[in-house]
């Protein structure tokens, strides 16, 4: 019998536990060596509700002293030499920022870990150094581009008029690691000085220590229309690599574009497969972006196992007889680490998750290829800390209320096939599960689309499932003020444009 290979996911944010899940249950067609996905860290509710008592998930746990880069690498390289743990995959993208990588080469355990040392990080750390990578490489990127002095108003301004009278609008970045949440959007020149000005305020402590008096780098990139499709690839030492399925996420706190009242927060929900993913548009992420990265990695001494997860946008045409086809795609950014929520749904819909990451750090993803649930989608819906409290905080993404109790039905989440992920809750014997204010916990669910059914009816089946257990309270942190509400809020678009998708492509002639 096959020994088995033990998977670790280090983060504390609900894709590492929902990953190391699916490790250890997902069934694949092919693969006969068994999986085990391992937590390190986690959060302190993970295992509680691990327990056969509450989930019964067939996950194990290390623990690390703190989130520091050394209490992870203490964690994983004990756990390593000791047979707990074969490859780790870490999540959290300030992890490899911050050198985690580096720290398992230099005790000799580098081929077991996935990610990118602190030389390749720049990729995501630095988007302006990440620019010029895509342009030495021949990767497609925004039109136009400029680095700017961020406390130079007037160039601000003169870039950002511009940027609108050539493109449309244009897109102020803080450059540097902002969670997801450091692209502003200017659409019109009314816009300008409130979009600098909250992106100043956001952001002046980060530069003033990063920078003190010298220049403030501020990129502008412009604006990019089409879809907005990101794309999660594996690859391995010998740039061998496989693209999962694709996903969408919903990055804005509520529905509608982004803007000052409405700000990027991280992840509001993801759904899979993308409504626009075809075998037309992997190929065209293969030719235009995979290739030509991995290419410019091998040639900077940068390339080794990772997850590499570019964000894009990508133009279709009108096709006559086949509906919409994919002729173009820029990267806005590149991620050196899987998305989340993005990768929830992703993984969802994978049989064999472990054998593909193994295959990933032995070198062989030139013969084991995904292995996806093609007839199924996934929804995930995250629940977020609303507003109100004790000093009227607004809720999530702004000031929140802290340390109030969660209540959940698992029991009747279960009968409507939800699965709950923990994320921002913690657990301690004294208070009980509790919410840490942030995103609490995501609720995942899956369907069939069987002949005769188009994605939009089923995801609207799967919408109405969740929106009707939340509404009927089966997950609640339960304010202060009132013991009958509950705290959560959540987007309730999440899953809509499959609906939209299917009635594009029919009225472009296709599907």
């Amino acid at each position: 019998m096959e020994q088995t290979t033990r998977i670790g996911f280090a983060g504390t944010d609900a894709r590492t536990l929902l990953s190391a899940l699916v490790v250890s249950t997902a069934k694949s067609e092919t693969a006969t060596a068994a999986c085990k996905g391992v937590v390190v860290r986690g959060t302190s509710s993970m295992p509680r509700l691990a327990e056969p008592d509450m989930l019964n998930w067939p996950v194990e746990f290390i623990p690390a002293e703190d989130t520091s880069v050394q209490a992870y690498a203490r964690a994983a390289i004990r756990a390593m030499q000791t047979g707990e743990l074969d490859y780790l995959v870490p999540l959290p993208e300030a992890l490899l920022f911050d050198g985690l990588v580096d720290e398992l080469e230099e005790a000799g355990l580098g081929e077991r870990i996935a990610g990118l040392r602190r030389d390749g990080a720049f990729l995501e750390a630095d988007k302006i150094k990440c620019k010029e990578f895509c342009a030495q490489a021949g990767i497609p990127v925004a039109d136009s581009w400029w680095e700017v002095d961020a406390r130079d108003a007037q160039a601000v301004v003169r870039t950002c008029l511009q940027g609108i009278h050539e493109h449309g609008g244009v897109v102020l970045k803080f450059p540097y690691s902002a969670g997801g949440k450091g692209a502003r959007v200017v659409l019109n020149t009314w816009e300008i000085q409130d979009v600098y000005q909250k992106l100043l305020d956001d952001y002046k402590k980060e530069y003033k220590k990063m920078f003190r008096n010298q220049p403030w780098p501020l990129l502008i990139e412009s604006r990019m229309s089409g879809v907005e499709i990101s794309f999660t690839i594996l690859v391995d030492s010998g740039g061998n690599f496989c693209i999962l399925p694709t996903s969408m996420d919903y990055p804005e706190r509520f529905a509608g574009p982004p803007g000052p009242d409405n700000p990027i927060t991280g992840g509001m929900g993801s759904i899979s497969p993308h409504p626009f993913e075809s075998p037309e548009l992997i190929e065209l992420v293969e030719e235009n972006i995979a290739r030509p990265m991995i290419q410019a990695m091998r040639a900077q001494g940068i390339l080794r196992p990772c997850v590499l997860y570019p964000g894009c946008f990508v133009s279709f045409a009108q096709e006559e007889g086949s509906g919409l086809k994919p002729v173009s795609i820029r990267v806005c950014e590149i991620n050196i680490r899987p998305g989340e929520p993005e990768f929830q749904a992703v993984v969802r819909r994978m049989r064999n998750l472990g054998p593909v990451l193994r295959a990933m750090f032995t070198g062989e993803l030139d013969r084991v290829k995904p292995e996806v649930r093609e007839d199924q989608i996934a929804l995930c819906v995250g629940l977020v800390t609303g507003p109100g409290g004790p000093d009227g905080q607004k809720g999530y993404p702004w000031s929140v209320t802290k340390f109030e109790p969660v209540e959940l039905d698992l029991q009747g989440l279960a009968k409507k096939n939800i699965q709950l992920v923990p994320s921002g809750m913690g657990y301690s014997r004294e208070r009980g599960l509790y919410s840490d204010g942030t995103r609490v916990a995501y609720v995942n669910i899956n369907g069939t689309v069987k002949p005769g059914q188009s994605r939009g009816e089923v995801a609207e089946r799967l919408r109405t499932r969740v929106y009707n257990a939340f509404d009927a309270g089966r997950v609640r942190v339960v304010p202060r003020e009132n013991e009958n509400g509950n705290r959560l809020d959540l987007r309730r678009d999440i899953g809509a444009h499959f609906r939209q998708a299917d009635e594009l492509w029919a009225l472009a002639g296709g599907r």
